[in-house]
């Protein structure tokens, strides 16, 4: 069984057009979630009976969905023309499967955090110590942030391994390589905003690895597009918090 890092199969090019508008989706869903999360647009309650607010729905149920659909297409199209006597079926299928379980990792993480967060905002305050509210403390704080960074990190590693094994074989141009990178200056400020502004947690490691991971495979596979995309979104995230602390 072959390596990882030797894998690549030559098939008929997926379009890079389609590459940039996806990517593009999950800019603009970054800045929507911003503006739910910071603004008081969506403060407003769902139900008369309170259950939760647009900010929670928002956050829960429509702007993850759609980011979960982006990422899912950018996937097939990854591998739109495997061939059937494709020589990396296996690794094609481990990475697809990882994909899944991250995708449904993401959406119990979504379901747990957006809930308990809401709760705990509205009924937990610092000097409530009772049980009902340190469960539901750690549930916002602890247990739906682990499965989160588990669940983005197995759809994000499964994406970037597959553009691996189905490479971009032709140069890519300077207008590819820029909107390549403006889609992921949106992803390394909203990594920036999350990391320098707010309390520190295993987010950091998270990033960290990605771009680790992202440098590595620029360097053994060269300038292949999400590749380009990761390096810059989460090394640019990195390194501008790590500017930040200093100061």
């Amino acid at each position: 069984m072959s390596s990882i890092a030797s894998l690549s199969v030559p098939q008929a090019e997926y379009r890079l057009g389609r590459i940039h508008a996806l990517l593009a989706v999950q800019s603009i869903i970054v800045i929507l979630l911003s503006i739910n999360r910071l603004s008081s647009l969506t403060t407003a309650y769902v139900l008369p009976n309170e259950f939760l607010r647009w900010t929670e729905l928002n956050n829960m149920l429509i702007l993850p969905l759609i980011s979960v659909i982006a990422s899912y297409w950018l996937k097939n199209e990854l591998q739109r023309s495997a061939a059937s006597s494709d020589s990396n079926h296996f690794w094609r299928g481990v990475f697809n499967v990882a994909f899944l379980v991250g995708v449904y990792l993401l959406a119990a993480s979504y379901g747990t955090h957006e809930v308990t967060n809401y709760l705990h905002l509205r009924f937990c305050p610092p000097e409530e110590t009772g049980q009902l509210c340190n469960i539901i403390r750690f549930n916002d704080d602890d247990f739906s942030h682990w499965v989160f960074f588990a669940g983005f990190v197995l759809v994000n590693v499964s994406i970037l391994l597959l553009q691996v094994i189905y490479p971009y074989s032709r140069a890519l141009s300077l207008r590819d390589k820029g909107l390549l990178m403006v889609n992921a200056l949106f992803i390394g400020l909203a990594i920036f905003a999350n990391l320098a502004f707010e309390e520190i947690g295993f987010d950091l490691y998270v990033v960290a690895l990605l771009a680790a991971l992202s440098l590595g495979l620029m360097w053994r596979k060269g300038n292949q597009p999400l590749v380009i995309y990761y390096s810059v979104a989460y090394t640019l995230g990195l390194v501008a918090t790590g500017v930040a602390m200093l100061f």
